[in-house]
């Protein structure tokens, strides 16, 4: 109102000024060694688009899993689709043109970034064609599918099925749709952190995991804007440190192999864009086991009745293993995806059973005589612990009547291994 009431001197004065200020923004983003028009109002935008395709997961309180700090969960392994990857997809897709959506789109994905891209195409009646790697979950393939999507499955990992993906978008005309070094995508996954600023005030820390960086670059691009105070802390899984190692090393490397449970962020090399975004806007980057991973899906299990997939768990392993300084800190974790499949989920929970001492296993050697199990039995009892498992085992022992004896046991944690270990040496037992 007050720009149509200005003289016309007044403002073409603006108009060259706005001009100046437009020409200084594309510098310094080229300075920094970005291309991408990413912004603030993209990100308000793809919030606007996205208001009916989605599910907004409200920011909730999580106990017992960090007491250090104040920590929040922002669980989009509740998201539709079961991953936060919708929200990009679904964006990109609707930016598309006519021309684009009736060419149909190809993508590439773990898993998450698959489903996104089938329910956002099929929602716009547009074919949709997904390459996966073939080690990708059972369950992840079928949702794929059951969105609407044809698969084409591709031996490898993730990078292997991009190559794919890439062949056929230039042999059939398809539109590409990328799982996260996209302008598009990046400002889609950037909602989650406007959801996060509006659910929760005074914010330290938000911690986020990362494959490629679309997650993160959009969170903390979104939230640096906003609130420049607010600390942007990346995790990557061990058996992946794509991310990790560029930004160390300061250039974009390709790592020759991944291996890990967290399948969702199994990525040999980030793009030019989350490179440069992560570089620019993410205060640190660290890494987690996959021992510290199953941990955290069974903490967000028995703590948060909430179910994990690997990717989807990194961030509060990373809490939990005390990766960054979060002492008496209010700290957002994004749980990203809760796509895990039932058969793998039983042996992470066996794993994580393991790394936290609720389930141990012990070898003891003893005289081959009536009585030493019953004996050996009562000890553990009388500990507070629970058999689950006796296997007897002739071996190679120190006396000719030796045996060994595998005792497989709950337990209330290492401590309490720990107490029953040494009650079993000071009644005599040999522990191997």
């Amino acid at each position: 109102v007050l720009y149509y009431e200005l003289t016309p001197v007044s403002k073409h004065f603006i108009w060259l000024w706005g001009g100046f200020l437009l020409c200084c923004g594309v510098g310094i983003q080229k300075k920094k060694g970005r291309t991408t028009m990413l912004s603030l109002d993209k990100v308000f935008n793809a919030q606007m688009v996205l208001k009916n395709i989605i599910r907004e997961t409200n920011v909730v309180r999580a106990y017992g899993i960090a007491p250090e700090c104040e920590l929040y969960l922002k669980p989009e392994n509740l998201q539709i689709t079961g991953s936060f990857k919708v929200r990009g997809s679904a964006y990109k897709i609707a930016m598309l043109s006519e021309e684009e959506k009736e060419r149909g789109v190809i993508a590439c994905s773990a898993g998450n970034h698959a489903q996104g891209v089938a329910l956002a195409a099929t929602k716009n009646g547009i074919k949709s064609l997904i390459c996966l790697p073939d080690t990708a979950p059972i369950s992840k393939v079928e949702a794929t599918k059951g969105f609407g999507a044809d698969v084409c499955l591709v031996e490898g990992c993730y990078d292997d099925a991009y190559q794919r993906a890439i062949e056929l978008r230039d042999s059939e005309g398809y539109t590409f749709v990328h799982p996260f070094d996209d302008e598009n995508v990046i400002a889609g996954q950037g909602t989650i952190a406007l959801e996060i600023l509006s659910d929760l005030d005074n914010i330290d820390a938000i911690v986020v995991p990362i494959g490629g960086g679309g997650l993160i670059s959009g969170i903390a691009y979104t939230a640096k804007q906003i609130r420049p105070s607010i600390k942007i802390y990346g995790v990557q899984a061990a058996g992946a440190p794509s991310m990790y190692n560029s930004i160390k090393d300061g250039e974009i490397e390709c790592l020759p192999s991944v291996s890990t449970i967290a399948d969702g962020i199994a990525v040999k090399q980030p793009g030019d864009n989350t490179f440069a975004l992560v570089r620019d806007y993410v205060d640190e980057i660290a890494l987690v086991t996959d021992d510290e991973i199953s941990s955290a899906i069974l903490a967000l299990i028995e703590k948060q009745k909430m179910i994990a997939e690997g990717a989807g768990a990194t961030a509060v392993a990373a809490v939990m293993a005390g990766k960054f300084d979060l002492r008496g800190k209010r700290v957002v974790a994004v749980v990203s995806g809760g796509n895990i499949d039932v058969t793998s989920l039983s042996r992470v929970i066996d794993r994580g059973l393991r790394n936290s001492g609720r389930s141990s296993s012990m070898l003891i050697e003893l005289l081959d005589k009536p009585g030493q199990l019953k004996e050996i039995s009562s000890i553990i009892a009388d500990c507070g612990a629970n058999v689950t498992g006796v296997h007897y085992e002739k071996g190679n022992t120190e006396s000719v009547n030796g045996c060994f004896l595998r005792v497989e046991m709950e337990t209330r944690n290492f401590d309490h291994l720990h107490a029953i270990t040494k009650r079993l040496r000071d009644e005599g037992f040999k522990i191997i």
